[in-house]
């Protein structure tokens, strides 16, 4: 019989994916899948978080990960690879304190400042604490309640599987500095946007509208958050004789603009009439950490994926891989590639960008013309534990421009659990990828390519 260029490479993802199963259940350790050298997936997250380490947007290390993300995609031979720059407005942290002065013995706090965060100036500010248990709370106080005080936002994430909780609780560090500006506060200091216990504080960007001048804003670890609660509850019981008073010491600085940009390489498809699929993450990190769970690995994951699938022999689509710069500090690499290539077709849209934990389930956000399509992917990623879900795709920050413009999309949903223990703290770091769990996002990625990358212009025109 007679084997065609893409049964052929559909055969030998198959044989990929049963090598890569059981090495998932043997469990290789770190080390050992680092010796064994035919682990891109590993490779680029452990190169990159060693070599180049933290990689805020717009600084000379995002420029050096650039730089060595075009020299690594280059060698394992992919092709068009280039960066692509564009220019932002830059932010660098400074010095971070906090302390509770008053009115019970004074007791440092762990803190660390938001992206966009105005400085207090090197001698720092103090005022007055008002509490508020929610960011809906904040948004409902008069604002004669809020003005001259620095305002505390409270609240209570809890983990979850697919990490639902962000978007409820992510708003007090999304907008809540916006809101206590707006009502006349000082500063703003919010309970870290996680689900840890440990004195590690999570940072990330908070945005201010145009016509509000910018105050410092700053997130306490939780202990620290529980600790200033316990506090307060004394005071509003009248068991101190003053005000909760807090003094804050943030410095960050703007830069100005200074130049950020995209890396992307391609699998060159054999045929020039069918529109590429693009996958993607995110190059860039927050800098306290080496941003191995955020994004190294999703770089890793969409890029060893890419190189399987074109080791397996020559797909029909190209499959286009963007390593998107400053997605951290407002998606900028993801809208500077939309502003380039928005026009272009584009097939379907990937991205991964939620840890390295296992992936449990595949939503679709594809044409009638592909159940199909979908229907092969559900099937094929069925045998690794990933589940098909009954909601449409979203996509991904770096796609959303995309997808938002009708480009479909597919969306493959990792375990998400401990993923705000970790996200934009110190301890995002290498040992907390689990290598195992690792690949299996890997034989996932790769299944779900070789379908799309193989898939006839009738399918996804």
């Amino acid at each position: 019989m007679k084997i065609s260029r893409t049964s052929a490479g559909l055969a030998g993802i198959a044989v990929l994916l049963l090598s890569t199963a059981a090495t998932a259940q043997t469990a290789p350790s770190a080390a050992e899948l680092a010796q064994q050298g035919d682990d891109p997936a590993w490779a680029i997250t452990e190169g990159l978080t060693t070599e180049i380490g933290p990689r805020q947007a717009a600084t000379e290390a995002e420029a050096a990960a650039r730089r060595w993300g075009v020299k690594r995609l280059t060698e394992m031979g992919f092709q068009n690879v280039r960066e692509e720059p564009f220019m932002m407005q830059t932010w660098v942290r400074g010095a971070e304190e906090a302390t509770l002065v008053g009115p019970f013995q004074p007791q440092k706090l762990h803190i660390t400042a938001l992206g966009t965060s105005a400085s207090t100036g090197p001698k720092g500010l103090e005022g007055d604490v008002v509490y508020f248990a929610s960011y809906d709370a904040l948004v409902a106080a008069p604002d004669n309640l809020v003005k001259g005080k620095i305002v505390f936002i409270d609240h209570q994430m809890k983990a979850a599987q697919d990490g639902s909780g962000y978007g409820q609780y992510g708003r007090a560090r999304f907008t809540g500095a916006n809101v206590a500006a707006k009502k006349g506060a000082v500063a703003v200091v919010i309970r870290s946007i996680g689900t840890d216990s440990h004195r590690n504080p999570h940072t990330g960007g908070t945005n201010f509208e145009a016509g509000v001048k910018p105050i410092p804003a700053g997130a306490l670890s939780n202990p620290d958050a529980d600790q200033l609660v316990r506090q307060w509850k004394r005071v509003e019981a009248g068991r101190a004789a003053a005000p909760l008073r807090l003094k804050l010491l943030l410095t960050p600085r703007n830069l100005g603009q200074q130049r950020s940009g995209n890396v992307i390489a391609e699998v060159a498809g054999s045929d020039p009439t069918a529109s590429p699929v693009i996958v993607a993450c995110h190059l860039d990190s927050w800098d306290l950490g080496t941003g191995a769970i955020d994004d190294a690995a999703g770089c890793g994951i969409i890029t060893a994926a890419a190189k399987h699938v074109m080791t397996a022999g020559q797909p029909r689509r190209t499959i286009r891989i963007l390593w998107a710069g400053a997605e951290e500090v407002g998606v900028f690499g993801g809208k500077a590639y939309f502003d380039a290539h928005g026009r272009e077709k584009h097939a379907v849209a990937l991205e991964s960008d939620f840890g390295a934990d296992r992936v449990w389930r595949v939503d679709f956000k594809l044409p009638d013309s592909a159940k199909a399509l979908s229907d092969r992917i559900a099937a094929a990623v069925a045998p690794f534990g990933v589940v098909r879900g009954k909601q449409p795709a979203n996509g991904g920050a770096d796609i959303g421009s995309l997808v938002a413009a009708g480009v479909p999309a597919i969306d493959l949903a990792q375990d998400g659990t401990r993923y705000f223990d970790l996200h934009h703290t110190p301890d995002d770091t290498l040992d907390k990828i689990d290598p195992a769990q690792l690949r299996q996002n890997v034989t996932v990625w790769a299944a779900t390519l070789a379908i799309l990358a193989n898939s006839t212009n009738a399918e996804l025109p």
